[in-house]
């Protein structure tokens, strides 16, 4: 069994993990790190009672640096001042952006970076474009959700569009994290629907640095608990059947679903599958993306990255059927 350490576990996305973990043939959760310690997971959560009990205790390098596996599912800043001194003792998934980006980008949206040299040593998260960078990486920057449902989308059609893409996401308020704001209140919320941070959401840089394209990003909020659809507009620059593009690029991978009609949040609720959708109206093209911001926009995704880091089969314990019908 790999010995295998969850920091910031008492998150929606720590639990997700150890819910994944959990029934993991290989990774066995051997302790649970928080900032602070003292909590119990089954307390925080009450569904894990009799399934799987921990403490959480406070996060201690020296402690890290013993376990074949560590997940990383805390904040930026957070993230680097860790991978920092763990960095060539285990192997390592990051959920945070501090390693997604080059130094350039990454302290123009974020703050300064105290890790620039790891930068060069992690390996961008999305199995379905880096998939051999990543078995040959002991750090993955796992993406964020918004990132894997847009960059899935675009990837087929990368060199068949022009420059200049509007991408409208829209994401359960699960994305925010367990973190009270204005934005994430109940009252605010429900029966609500609103773009937050349009244009210059932190998140573009990410998509365009992945794609090389100039895009137009606008996030918003749905009233709903967790899941992603993203819709992308763009030019074509020549005349192509976007059905068997997208079939083609994706015809090999078993966690992207190609539909013929536009793809439902529901479908996806609880899985790790990116359920994919394009149209063409003459020259303007219409993709249409869902996700789980919870899982394949972080925990499933980050399992499936350690799968491969280990020489796993990726999908190896990976939630395959959708919460509702």
């Amino acid at each position: 069994m790999i010995k295998t350490a969850v920091v910031g576990a008492s998150g929606y996305t720590g639990l997700e993990l150890i819910k994944i973990l959990i029934n993991h043939p290989h990774f066995e959760i051997k302790a649970l790190f928080g900032s602070e310690g003292g909590d119990r997971i089954e307390e925080i959560y009450p569904a894990l009672k009799g399934v799987f009990e921990a403490e959480i205790q406070k996060t201690d390098i020296e402690k890290l640096k013993k376990f074949d596996l560590v997940f990383l599912a805390v904040p930026h800043k957070t993230a680097m001042s860790l991978v920092k001194e763990l960095y060539g003792y285990t192997k390592i998934v990051d959920f945070s952006a501090d390693y997604r980006l080059n130094q350039k980008n990454y302290e123009a949206y974020y703050c300064p970076h105290t890790d620039p040299k790891n930068l060069e040593n992690s390996a961008y998260g999305l199995p379905e474009i880096f998939r051999e960078y990543i078995k040959n990486s002991t750090l993955i920057a796992n993406p964020g959700c918004y990132p894997t449902a847009t960059i899935l989308a675009l990837y087929p059609f990368i060199e068949y569009i022009e420059d200049g893409v509007f991408v409208d996401a829209k994401s359960g308020v699960s994305g925010a994290g367990k973190k009270l704001s204005s934005t994430t209140h109940f009252v605010k919320d429900n029966e609500n629907f609103f773009a937050y941070n349009p244009i210059k959401h932190r998140h573009s840089i990410e998509i365009k640095e992945k794609t090389g394209l100039n895009v137009t990003f606008v996030p918003q909020l749905l009233p709903i608990t967790r899941g992603m659809q993203v819709s992308v507009y763009a030019k074509l620059k020549k005349d192509i059947d976007p059905v068997e593009v997208l079939k083609e690029t994706y015809k090999s991978e078993k966690f992207v679903r190609v539909f013929d009609k536009p793809v439902e949040i529901k479908n996806v609720s609880g899985t790790h599958f990116c359920d994919i959708f394009t149209a063409k109206n003459g020259n303007m093209l219409f993709i249409n993306s869902v996700i789980d911001n919870l899982l394949r926009g972080a925990s499933s995704q980050a399992v499936a990255n350690a799968n491969l880091m280990f020489g796993f089969d990726e999908g190896l314990a990976l939630p395959r059927v959708a919460y509702v019908p």
